[in-house]
């Protein structure tokens, strides 16, 4: 049974399936209607992971441009250009079990690709949402729905995977920023 999370709200992932492996990020969003036409602004969201080690030292990053990441536990499947159609945009398999000890905290994040340049913000974007599911059986864990206005913000930390002792939880943080590329947000954890 999938949870609906609430914002800042944690979940621990192995009471909510036992031998839960692997899970995959599927991050999803709708670029808002514009004027009275129905036409669609022309917005591209890059989803990414920022991996952290013990003291919130960074580790990596994993992204369009570098797919692989903590010794091949974290694939990023590819960049989707447009946000069109139903289901995730983009999506992100996290090896939990085999995740290697030195990776704490596994960070969420999007960003909204040359924003700065295209004068665009999360305001003009709509259903955005974070969901895991599990990748053995394709069942959602839980799924966070940002539901808040986010004009004028251009990136958003979605959510984290962490360990804490032995066992991985998941927090839905729905922190949006200002940041206008990837890098920016990496500079946050380093």
């Amino acid at each position: 049974m999938s949870v609906t999370l609430t914002k800042g709200q944690k979940i621990s992932l192995s009471k909510e399936v036992e031998g839960l492996s692997k899970v995959v990020v599927g991050l999803g969003w709708d670029a808002a209607k514009k004027g009275i036409f129905g036409s669609t602004y022309d917005i591209d969201c890059d989803a990414s992971v920022i991996l952290l080690g013990l003291g919130d030292t960074y580790k990596g990053l994993v992204y369009y441009g570098e797919k692989k990441g903590a010794n091949g536990c974290v694939l990023h499947h590819g960049d989707n250009l447009t946000g069109d159609g139903d289901g995730d945009d983009e999506q992100i398999t996290v090896d939990l079990k085999g995740m290697p000890e030195n990776i704490e905290r596994v960070v969420f994040v999007v960003n909204i690709y040359q924003a700065d340049k295209r004068n665009q913000h999360f305001g003009m974007i709509r259903n955005a949402y974070i969901r895991l599911v599990n990748k053995s059986t394709g069942k959602e864990i839980c799924k966070y729905n940002l539901s808040e206005k986010y004009d004028d913000k251009t990136a958003m930390i979605f959510g984290e995977a962490y360990r804490k002792n032995g066992e991985w939880k998941f927090n839905a943080l729905g922190q949006a920023t200002n940041d206008v590329c990837i890098s920016q947000l990496v500079r946050r954890y380093n």
